[in-house]
């Protein structure tokens, strides 16, 4: 992948991408505020964390947790437009940082594109929407994409030492970080012209562990609870019978990456790809090894045992580097079509994003799941009211989410069910029903979780996430969970 020679132009390209980047930004965080969908369970469980400052937490690392507390900190308000409202920063951040990468390999139009092209993205249209992981860590992901190129330029110990700091940070958001790591490696056998100076990776590697060091040591004294929750994810490792092969849901998820990327844009992707392994272009090799293992390894997983869409995602900057340059230069309009489709499906997301309660197939709601939930704890905040129970447990995560955000002005204590052995999950790690406690208590379950329980009333029966749960509240006495061991 060589630079083109550069052409005058009667503007500068950069100045409209950055624009013109800024500008899908601020139109993402307006929409925030027109839309009417609910925290899902997940980004109040992350925003929860945010409450409670940690180095490390059940089921991920701390980064989310962090920002979360910064924005609401900085906006003195905990509602669902300022937990989200990092998301689209993030992703601009993530799209200028991918832009600059672009312009280190090619031209100012392919770099433009290259910008365009990750805004545009699907994947990256929901997940402005809402608030995650992945979105936390791909900033970084790509800063450490344009670190890795301008070092082959001109290797110095100040942009690998920034490095490092990226990809550390990259690790607190997601140990998907670790995915850049092997991308690296495989690139370091496989292309030797993208191999860095040796003191220079080691510097990367030394700040790199330093600002992880801290999650570590929290793992190391809650048990490696993150990494033993993020290792099931891959359970069939722990089978000792030979796992099965599941063809139907590779399928199902090489066509979800027809969707997350666009299908056009993932046809160019392989296409590049399959011309960067016939031609000897370091450049574009390079980007293939940052790419196409990520997604190989994702769809051996699907095929083992499942994979949900999002998994693949940090395929996806490398894959935008590669294949956006080689469709302009080879098939420029099948490229702009494309950027069309994918324009379309961001714009619908955007829109289903503002009609939430509205948006039904029949009597059914498409986002069900993303409405209903401050509705229901209010049915739950009522029952105990009116049940004069000072306390509401649950066993769910999903509820137990809902409750300690949607319930967290209520003035009511919120437990989860003790479990003596391993914890399921954050709530019942952290928020476990005491063993003194005394009296009755609200349990919000589908069935009494003893004989001494008082049926109350159904709730969250209403249109939303727990229409077809069965969720009801009970009165039962606080050592209701001793007495059905």
């Amino acid at each position: 992948m060589q630079k083109s020679v550069p052409q005058p132009k009667a503007f500068d390209l950069s100045t409209v991408g950055v624009g013109l980047i800024a500008a899908v930004t601020a139109l993402r965080l307006t929409l925030l505020w027109a839309s009417d969908a609910d925290l899902f369970f997940d980004e109040s469980q992350y925003w929860l964390w945010g409450q409670n400052l940690d180095f490390g937490y059940y089921s991920k690392p701390p980064l989310i947790g962090w920002v979360i507390r910064l924005v609401t900190d900085m906006s003195g308000s905990d509602s669902v437009v300022w937990i989200r409202a990092a998301a689209p920063l993030c992703h601009g951040a993530a799209a200028l940082a991918l832009m600059a990468a672009a312009r280190r390999l090619t031209d100012a139009e392919a770099a433009l594109a290259v910008g365009l092209a990750y805004v545009s993205l699907p994947l990256i249209a929901v997940g402005s929407a809402l608030i995650s992981t992945d979105t936390i860590l791909l900033p970084f992901w790509c800063a450490a994409l344009l670190l890795w190129l301008r070092q082959l330029e001109a290797p110095n110990l100040r942009d690998a030492a920034v490095m490092g700091l990226c990809l550390g940070l990259g690790m607190l958001a997601k140990y998907a970080a670790a995915y850049f790591l092997l991308g690296a490696g495989i690139a370091a056998l496989a292309v030797p012209a993208s191999r860095l100076p040796l003191r220079h990776l080691a510097l990367t590697a030394v700040v790199f562990a330093a600002v992880i060091a801290p999650n570590v040591v929290w793992n190391m004294a809650h048990d490696f609870a993150t990494v033993s929750h993020t290792a099931d994810n891959v359970d069939w490792i722990r089978q000792e019978a030979a796992p099965r092969l599941h063809f139907a849901a590779l399928a199902e998820f090489l066509l979800s990456q027809g969707v997350v990327m666009g299908p056009v844009l993932f046809i160019g992707f392989i296409w590049a790809g399959w011309h960067a392994a016939r031609h000897d272009d370091p450049r574009a090799r390079w980007l293939l090894c940052m790419s196409l293992p990520i997604l190989a390894l994702v769809c051996a997983q699907a095929l083992l045992s499942k994979a949900y869409a999002n998994w693949a995602a940090m395929t996806y900057p490398a894959a935008l580097l590669l294949g956006v340059p080689f469709l302009l230069h080879r098939a420029r309009r099948l490229l702009w079509v494309g950027l069309g489709i994918n324009l379309c499906l961001s714009l619908a997301v955007a829109c289903a994003a503002t009609q939430v309660t509205q948006w039904s197939i029949g009597d059914r709601l498409v986002l069900k799941r993303y409405t209903g939930r401050d509705r229901a704890v209010q049915e739950v905040v009522d029952l105990a009211r009116d049940a004069q129970l000072a306390a509401i447990v649950a066993d769910s995560r999903p509820v137990l989410a809902d409750l300690f955000y949607y319930g967290r002005d209520a003035g009511l204590a919120l437990y989860a069910v003790p479990h003596p052995a391993k914890s399921p999950h954050y709530y019942a790690e952290r928020f476990p029903l005491p063993a003194k406690f005394e009296g009755d208590v609200l349990y919000v379950g589908r069935a009494a979780p003893c004989g001494q329980a008082d049926a109350l009333g159904p709730v969250g029966q209403g249109p939303g996430a727990y229409a077809d749960r069965g969720l009801h509240g009970f009165r039962v006495p606080a050592t209701c969970w001793e007495l059905s061991r």
